[in-house]
């Protein structure tokens, strides 16, 4: 299980968010069975995701963020709900590409170009539908532009994924700083100044730091306080009731299809894999409802 604080500084002109996720994205390597690359791809938008549907103001609200783009990795998709418990998948789980030239993993060189796609559902009737072209691929850098030219807040973020050899994942998380905004251009100085020399988030989380001394590390020339902290982890929302409401969602001339072309029709769950089967008379009476 992964875990969430949210802060604010004392002048009450910056808020702070950070998450451990690294038993989250352990989570959904377990299910998705994905390469080096891909892992680091799925959960940094995990991560992402987690830390927004965390700062929902609706308890029903959820946000989705998804990335299409012409790499070979496809499109990579996260969900989270307003607790910060999260699920995703990815278009392709197995992609295998040289190392950035840093020496890193390239999960820009794995995603490609093309655009970030950011759902917010607050329980609503229309929900929030935002768009941009993608940065880098990187993940970190396209949320912050997101965040700069949809919702016009100055923002830094850093997302992680550091995989081990037996592809496990050894640490995972992100932190999000977002100024409010009373922010001064002196508090700007300050936040710049701040995060100069900061190490990946990934080191930070493998050397026993506590994300409580992340953020105040991050933020080393502001007093911060924390404000709240919860639990989050990998869950999917599927179920054999909620499937057959996607069902009947067809219509009666696609489910009269599916009745008569087998006995048994097997419906799999992109998040968690779970298949649903449903024999070609439950079929049936999903069309007469």
């Amino acid at each position: 299980m992964g875990r969430l604080i949210r802060c604010i500084t004392s002048d009450g002109c910056v808020t702070a968010m950070a998450v451990d996720t690294t038993d989250i994205v352990n989570e959904a390597v377990r299910l998705h069975e994905t390469s080096a690359v891909v892992s680091a791809a799925l959960g940094r938008l995990l991560t992402a995701a987690s830390m927004m549907g965390s700062a929902l103001k609706s308890s029903v609200g959820s946000v989705t963020l998804r990335i299409s783009g012409d790499g070979p990795i496809g499109s990579v998709v996260a969900v989270s709900d307003s607790n910060g418990n999260v699920r995703g998948y990815v278009g392709n789980n197995i992609v295998e590409i040289p190392l950035n030239p840093k020496g890193k993993l390239d999960v820009g060189g794995a995603i490609g170009e093309g655009n970030l796609y950011v759902l917010k559902d607050l329980g609503m009737k229309e929900p929030y539908n935002g768009v941009i072209p993608l940065v880098s691929g990187e993940i970190a850098e396209d949320i912050t532009a997101y965040f700069a030219e949809s919702e016009q807040i100055p923002t830094v973020c850093a997302l992680g994924v550091l995989v081990n050899p037996d592809l496990s994942v050894k640490a995972a998380g992100g932190y999000l700083i977002q100024l409010l905004p009373t922010a001064d251009d002196e508090i700007i100085d300050k936040v710049e100044k701040s995060i100069e020399k900061i190490q990946p988030i990934t080191t930070l989380l493998s050397n026993g730091m506590s994300l409580e001394d992340i953020v105040k590390t991050t933020l080393n020339l502001f007093d911060v306080e924390v404000l709240d902290e919860s639990n989050v982890e990998y869950k999917c929302t599927c179920s054999h009731e909620r499937t057959k409401k996607v069902l009947m969602t067809l219509g009666a001339d696609d489910l009269e299809k599916l009745a008569s072309e087998s006995e048994v029709t097997s419906v799999n769950c992109h998040f968690c894999n779970s298949v649903y089967e449903f024999t070609s008379s439950e079929i049936k009476e999903l069309i007469k409802k």
